[in-house]
């Protein structure tokens, strides 16, 4: 296998990437002068990947949700030995994590680099499933579920989808429920690791202290060949429109919480990345700390520290979020869907707010390039979704102020919904 360097004049900076015969991608972030390193395996199978065809029969099945969960907890376990056991001993950190789309197994270390990553790649391509293992995970799943379902600020956030969206899988709780989870057997995990977990839809992305050379002596003589595959997933149409405009759920606490989310007109299977950035450009203009929207939140007593924004985009979904704690989320989310339509109306972008976010949201992407976990991570997402490493930074250099002005034209803030956890009682 060769490497590509990939260089960024502006961050200064250069990661090397390159594909092995296998189909495995891999990304390698030389940093010398860290302390630790990071490495993290994935493959793009998320939660929302309940729909495909079957590469072997051509036929489309439907797993049950929660699938993609539930198979990154069982390939910790071999048919002798436990990942997470092996992992001690080595003394690494090791974790895996599934989000919508994709699931990742990861280690970070500042020793015995080698010997850790000899395990990942050992299990991630040992699956052990038995009718015994598999039921013996499904009462701690259930247990996890249940924990889930107990934490205000997870139910804040899948409410709205669930409230969001009509038919999209995002809509479901990434660990599915207990129900569909009992539906999970041997079978059907060892058909989803056979369609989506084929190294021609995996990534290795490595960051930190280690010598390239001798990563690729290690893929080399560890990475197992088999016949490419490329996964065919499938969603249903998703209306424009959101499902329900608001959804309130009573929990134990002493103020509410609440997520209010704008949802998004998709066209394509994915957000292009500069739609991303301009999205960036303009939340920071409309609600961040230095905001009048902000100001006037703090100053009515209506929002505290807690109070944030995000965009969150995939396949054939995308929205903005705003979200934190509130003794009034209905007032709070009137006044921000009115500033919002103010914002619009005026188009209120300034050059002067322009140039200084431009500096904010540059800064915000090179600092990513500080840390090996944030490094690694990123390179994840960016490789299994095609898209290029430092691209972010290029493109927050050369916007133009008319971009971010008809991104913002975009924002629909009436297509919105409110999540609320609110406390039993008034207080």
């Amino acid at each position: 296998m060769e490497l590509k360097e990939v260089r960024n004049n502006r961050a200064k900076e250069s990661y090397f990437c390159g594909t092995h015969e296998s189909g495995l991608r891999v990304c390698i972030f030389e940093k010398k002068n860290s302390h630790s390193s990071f490495a993290v395996l994935g493959t793009k199978f998320g939660s929302i990947n309940t729909k495909f065809r079957d590469k072997k029969t051509a036929e489309i099945v439907r797993v049950p949700d929660g699938i993609a969960h539930y198979l990154e907890h069982k390939l910790f376990e071999n048919e002798d030995k436990d990942s997470f056991q092996e992992f001690a001993k080595t003394g690494a950190s090791a974790n895996a994590y599934t989000s919508f789309e994709l699931t990742a197994y990861l280690f970070s270390c500042t020793k015995n680099f080698f010997e850790s990553l000899d395990i990942l790649l050992n299990f991630v391509q040992s699956p052990y499933f038995t009718e015994e293992n598999v039921k013996k995970e499904r009462g701690i799943i259930a247990q996890e579920i249940r924990m889930y379902d107990d934490d205000p600020n997870w139910r804040v956030e899948n409410n709205m989808l669930a409230a969001m969206y009509h038919n999209h899988p995002v809509r479901v709780d990434i660990a599915g429920d207990v129900e569909s989870i009992s539906r999970i057997t041997p079978q059907s995990l060892f058909l989803c690791y056979n369609n989506f977990y084929n190294l021609k839809n995996m990534s290795l992305c490595i960051a930190g202290k280690e010598d390239k050379n001798e990563i690729l002596k290690m893929v080399n003589k560890k990475i197992k060949t088999s016949s490419p595959i490329n996964p065919e997933s499938f969603f249903p149409d998703e209306p424009p429109g959101v499902l329900n405009h608001r959804v309130e759920q009573k929990f134990d606490i002493k103020i509410s919480n609440f997520k209010l989310g704008f949802k998004e007109k998709i066209t394509n299977d994915e957000l292009d990345v500069e739609k991303i950035v301009l999205t960036d450009f303009v939340l920071e203009i409309f609600a961040s700390k230095t905001s009048s929207l902000y100001r006037e939140l703090m100053d009515k007593k209506l929002i505290n520290d807690s109070f944030g924004f995000n965009f969150v985009e995939g396949p054939h979904y995308a929205h903005i979020v705003f979200g934190g704690e509130s003794n009034d989320p209905d007032l709070v989310a009137q006044i921000i869907k009115n500033a919002m339509v103010e914002f619009k109306k005026d188009n209120s972008i300034g050059l002067g707010d322009f140039e200084r976010i431009k500096k904010v949201v540059y800064a915000q992407y090179v600092l990513v390039l500080d840390e090996v976990k944030d490094i690694a991570n990123l390179m994840l997402s960016t490789s299994l979704f095609d898209r290029e490493f430092f691209s972010c930074i290029d493109i927050a250099a050369n916007v133009k102020i008319e971009d971010v002005r008809n991104r913002l034209m975009e924002i629909d803030p009436d297509n919105s919904c409110l999540s609320i956890v609110s406390p039993l009682k008034s207080r």
